[in-house]
């Protein structure tokens, strides 16, 4: 199995551990990544979220494969409505976003700003890039897909079967109204 990273919230209070090799590492262009970003970033003490052409990154792993070491008791959910499908989590204590979870998901889009600079994993691939409002530039680093593809899906297929079709649950406190 591949090493262990420590990662934190900005002020470090929201402590995780990840194992292993991540599912993937993508940057999500889709309308709703980038709204909760802008909600995000106007909390009080929040780090920038967005990459410069509007894409937030992620390191996508698989739940059984993050552990929370300290702070659980400030990770507060919120979503963009009430019948949305993901949550986002953020560590309330300087309201750095931790993760987005999807319902019935078994991995976690870890925030990318939760690595130190210089550790985060390669970015594979920009997703959903067809959200993005018409002239948008994007670098041309990584592949830069209009929508998930089928190799996307596969990923997170084959994780949930190395889990054994598991899904454990995270630990959450509250909601946060953003």
């Amino acid at each position: 199995m591949a090493d262990t990273a420590q990662i934190q919230c900005s002020c470090g209070q929201a402590r995780l551990e990840v194992t292993g090799k991540p599912i993937a590492s993508v940057e999500c262009c889709c309308s709703s990544c980038r709204e909760a970003a802008e909600k995000v970033q106007h909390l009080e003490g929040a780090p920038d979220i967005l990459t410069e052409y509007e894409a937030t990154p992620f390191v996508m792993h698989r739940k059984d494969r993050v552990r929370f070491l300290a702070g659980t008791d400030g990770l507060k959910e919120f979503r963009l409505s009430p019948e949305a499908s993901t949550r986002r989590v953020i560590a309330n204590c300087c309201n750095t976003p931790v993760f987005l979870e999807f319902k019935g998901g078994h991995w976690l889009s870890l925030y990318g700003g939760l690595w130190p600079d210089g550790t985060r994993p390669s970015f594979e691939m920009r997703t959903m890039t067809s959200d993005l409002p018409n002239g948008a530039e994007l670098p041309d680093d990584v592949p830069n897909a209009k929508k998930q593809s089928l190799a996307f899906f596969a990923k997170l297929f084959g994780a949930w079967v190395a889990m054994s079709f598991r899904n454990p649950k995270m630990p959450v406190t509250g909601e946060i109204n953003v």
